[in-house]
C-alpha cells in the first residue's frame, strides 16, 4: 500500500525568514544594544580590577560574614585567594561581570513579568508555556540568532544567559504573588488600599523569600551559562573550560573548573534569604 507524505512544515525556514527580517530592519537598534552591553560588562570588570584583589576578596568575606557566618566567610576567603593564587583573578572577574550583568538584567526584566502573572491569570497562562521554552530549550540554540543580532563576543553571551537564567525569576515571583493569604488581602482590600499600595506594602513584602529564591536559581543558571557563552567568544572562566576540552588539557579544565564551582557555591550561599543565627 502506498503511504501519503504529509507536506513537512517549514518550521525551521521560518525561523530563519524571521531572523533575517529582525537583522534587516533593526540591526542598527541590536548594534546599539550591544554596544551598550560590552560597555555595562567592561566597567564593571574595569571597576572590579581598581579595587584590586585583596579589598575585594575582604570585601566579600565581611559580606559572607554578615550573611551567613564564619563559615562561609572562611570558605569564601579561602576560595577566592586559591583563585588568586592560581592566577585566574582577570579572567574570574570578567565572568563575574557577565553573570552580575545577566542577573540584573534578569531581574529588571523578569520581577515586573513575574508580578504581572502573578497578579493577572490570563497573563500567566499566555507566559507559561514560553518559560517551558526559554528552560527547556538547547542553550547553543540561543546563540544562533544572537549572534546575527549582536555579533560575537560578550553581548550574545549576555543575551543568551539571560534567556536561561531569568524564568526562575519569573515563575518565583509569580508564585510568591499567589501566595499571600487571602485575608491579607481582604484586610487591605477593607482598609481602602489601592492596588499599587496592596502590592508593595503586603503582597512583595510577604513574597519576597520566594522572589529571592527565584533570584537565586538565576544566578546559579547563569553560571551555568559561562561555558555556552565562551563559544561565541564571550571572555572568562567558560573561555579557559573550552580552551581545556579543545586542546584536551586536563590542568586547565580542573583550575578553572574549580574556580566556577567556588563562586557558584559563594553566590548561591549569599543569594539565600537566610542570614547567620546569631
Amino acid at each position: 500500500m502506498n503511504q501519503t507524505i504529509l507536506p513537512k512544515i517549514p518550521l525551521g525556514h521560518w525561523a530563519d525568514l524571521f531572523v533575517q527580517f529582525i537583522t534587516d530592519h533593526f540591526g542598527m537598534f541590536f548594534g546599539s544594544l550591544a554596544n551598550g552591553i560590552e560597555a555595562f560588562v567592561g566597567g564593571l570588570v574595569t571597576f572590579f580590577n581598581i579595587i584590586t584583589p585583596i579589598p575585594f576578596i575582604l570585601v566579600f568575606v565581611f559580606i559572607a560574614y554578615w550573611r551567613r557566618g564564619w563559615t562561609i566567610a572562611l570558605f569564601t576567603l579561602l576560595g577566592l585567594g586559591l583563585i588568586y593564587d592560581l592566577g585566574y583573578w582577570q579572567h574570574t572577574m570578567q565572568t563575574f561581570a557577565l553573570v552580575v550583568t545577566s542577573v540584573l538584567l534578569s531581574i529588571i526584566i523578569g520581577l515586573p513579568l513575574g508580578i504581572l502573572a502573578g497578579v493577572n491569570n490570563p497573563f500567566r497562562k499566555f507566559i507559561t508555556p514560553l518559560l517551558d521554552l526559554m528552560q527547556t530549550m538547547p542553550s547553543f540554540v540561543y546563540l544562533i540568532p544572537a549572534i546575527f543580532l549582536f555579533g560575537t563576543g560578550m553581548p550574545p553571551g549576555v543575551v543568551a544567559t539571560i534567556i536561561f537564567a531569568m524564568p526562575p525569576t519569573i515563575r518565583m515571583t509569580s508564585l510568591g504573588i499567589r501566595q499571600v493569604p487571602e485575608d491579607l488581602i481582604e484586610a487591605s482590600d477593607a482598609f481602602g488600599s489601592t492596588p499599587w499600595q496592596k502590592l508593595i506594602k503586603v503582597q512583595l513584602p510577604i513574597s519576597m523569600p520566594t522572589i529571592m529564591a527565584g533570584v537565586n536559581q538565576s544566578i546559579m543558571l547563569a553560571l551555568s551559562m559561562v561555558v555556552v557563552a565562551s563559544l561565541v567568544g564571550a571572555p572568562g572562566l567558560g573561555a579557559d573550560v573550552y580552551l581545556a576540552v579543545t586542546s584536551l588539557r586536563t590542568d586547565i579544565g580542573f583550575e578553572a573548573g574549580l574556580a566556577i564551582v567556588i563562586i557558584a557555591i559563594m553566590l548561591d550561599r549569599l543569594s539565600q534569604n537566610t542570614r547567620r543565627h546569631k
